[in-house]
């Protein structure tokens, strides 16, 4: 079968499932049913795509090479990083009318009318695509400035995109935005600094890895010292400062919008709860927010978020 046409054969449905379903482990809602259907649409589609260009570059695609063949590589190329990645932009191009042909890959396939629908730019999706990338030659990051500018193209983005999908879209709730989606990728590093690690990447800053007396042998013990649980607080707090800083995004939009946003904003604030609970210690595993402790964060930033008319 084409993979361009027509019904997807049932392992391709199940393999699409397998990524979507990775959405009950982010931090934050990624499109709950109290939305519209359309945004739900929209906001599971990019979540996909978002998804998958992550798998690649991690290597954590399923196994047997089904998304190499999907993207017209032979499923060796599985292995390929940066091959699959220009393959991936090769098809996310059709996604915007490229000549030759609709998405080959069903994740990009379904993404397509969205794309359409809200009349979406190629841009956010290059970036993730190009920080997916940027992880194949950067595994050290000098300065927070450094790592700032990463998170420009590997979570920004994503945000970028909600307010695209949304209609509400403007210059000064992008910038609130990028702050909250460069301190929601923080967070993140900070939960998986031990997996981040065994990946050969470590996303804190060397200078403030000095600063604090903390070598990479000391990211590989089984559980931090004092130098590492300090150097995690130091992050922590500096992610916290971003999330505060992008609450009056939550409060410049109304009805459903903004609790999505609020569920970011306390997605993240209950990560922070939860690297702070575990004492900063997060080489054993990656500390996560309880179910009751995000609705607590959720409310909170709902109470507290300045309300613009």
């Amino acid at each position: 079968m084409n993979p361009g046409h027509g019904t997807r054969p049932l392992s391709d449905t199940v393999h699409v499932s397998a990524t979507l379903d990775k959405a009950t482990a982010e931090n934050f809602p990624v499109a709950p049913a109290f939305l519209p259907r359309a945004w739900r649409d929209g906001l599971t589609a990019v979540y996909g795509y978002a998804r998958l260009v992550d798998d690649i570059g991690d290597g954590d695609l399923a196994p047997g090479g089904r998304d190499a063949v999907l993207l017209g590589l032979d499923p060796a190329a599985v292995d390929d990083r940066l091959a699959m990645l220009d393959a991936f932009e090769t098809d996310l191009l059709r996604v915007f009318g490229s000549a030759d042909g609709p998405p080959r890959h069903p994740l990009l396939l379904a993404l397509q009318p969205v794309v359409r629908a809200h009349r979406l730019t190629p841009e956010p999706f290059l970036g993730l695509i190009e920080a997916n990338r940027q992880d194949q030659r950067v595994t050290r990051y000098e300065t927070y400035g450094d790592l700032v500018a990463y998170c420009g193209l590997s979570a920004n983005p994503v945000g970028r995109l909600v307010l695209s999908l949304t209609g509400t879209s403007t210059p000064e709730r992008i910038r609130l935005s990028d702050a909250v989606c460069t301190a929601l990728q923080i967070v993140e590093h900070l939960q998986d600094v031990a997996e981040d690690l065994d990946r050969d990447r470590i996303y804190l800053p060397a200078q403030d890895m000095r600063r604090f007396h903390v070598s990479e042998a000391d990211l590989a013990a089984p559980s931090a010292g004092a130098s590492v649980r300090a150097l995690v607080a130091y992050e922590a707090e500096r992610a916290a400062r971003l999330l505060d800083d992008g609450v009056p995004l939550v409060g410049s939009v109304h009805g459903r919008l903004r609790l999505l946003l609020a569920g970011f904003v306390g997605g993240g604030r209950a990560a922070l709860r939860a690297v702070t609970a575990a004492g900063f210690d997060v080489l054993p595993g990656p500390p996560r927010p309880t179910k009751s402790g995000l609705l607590r964060e959720v409310a909170a930033v709902l109470r507290t978020a300045p309300r613009k008319r």
